[in-house]
């Protein structure tokens, strides 16, 4: 990890945090990024706290003109892995969806990682390296109601990892998306008692009966198992793994 260069979306809190921190103790060099500079230096100070040599960058994902600024900001010491693990969720059936909530989600986990991989991809392939790592979702490969600006936006990196897949196959950069069902963030404890609200059940039964029902193994995914994913997709040893999709999930698609 020693000559990695990982620039980590969303990465002020939650998954995002928490790679950082896995992959910052690994020996990698962490930029942070998120879109509120309060919390940025939060994490850069947990995480130099730490030992671990990190750096932070406002960008608004959902902005082109933000993620371009930030790429030029970065010029100077290019990055050669990213993960696209920026995200936000929204419930509600389709028909009382408000349409710029819709569009926003979209913007930001699927446009976001698109035009921010286009941004970067420069600088990779003139440094002969470069690892793209998406963090998509079970619900890359399933549904589920009421979230379907998420779904959509979780379906569509998988095509994008394979499209750039083939862009990238004469270079040593890859792509792969890692796909966790759920993971106990901040994010999810909103979402449990939303569905509570939509499904007019206990959260309670939301978590045992929609959450973790699908899964054999009835648990929650850690943010080490998907940070100890990250890493090995970051690594030399994966570079023959592009346009992937790694599924932590419980068992949830062998159904």
């Amino acid at each position: 990890m020693n000559n990695l260069h990982i620039l980590v979306t969303g990465g002020a809190s939650g998954i995002g945090l928490g790679i950082a921190e896995t992959l910052g103790k690994q020996g990698a060099r962490i930029m942070v990024s998120d879109i509120s500079q309060e919390a940025i230096d939060s994490a850069v100070s947990s995480l130099k706290e730490q030992g671990i040599d990190a750096n932070g960058v406002a960008a608004d994902i959902s902005d082109v003109n933000a993620i371009d600024a930030m790429a030029a900001k970065l010029a100077d010491d290019p990055v050669n892995v990213v993960v696209n693990n920026a995200g936000l969720q929204y419930v509600s059936k389709l028909e009382d969806f408000p349409a710029d909530r819709w569009k926003l989600l979209i913007d930001v986990m699927l446009v976001g990682p698109a035009m921010l991989t286009r941004a970067l991809l420069p600088s990779m392939r003139e440094g002969g390296y470069g690892r793209i790592i998406n963090i998509g979702s079970i619900h890359s490969l399933v549904a589920s109601p009421y979230k379907s600006a998420y779904v959509a936006a979780k379906h569509g990196l998988i095509g994008f990892a394979k499209t750039v897949a083939l862009e990238t196959g004469d270079t040593d950069i890859t792509i792969n998306t890692i796909c966790p069902s759920y993971v106990k963030t901040p994010l999810v404890e909103k979402q449990i008692a939303n569905q509570a609200k939509e499904n007019g059940i206990s959260e309670e039964d939301v978590i045992n009966k929609i959450m973790l029902e699908p899964m054999p193994k009835k648990q929650f995914i850690d943010i080490s198992e998907i940070a100890e994913t990250v890493a090995f997709l970051a690594s030399p040893a994966a570079k023959n793994i592009t346009g992937q999709t790694m599924v932590l999930d419980g068992g949830w698609v062998a159904r």
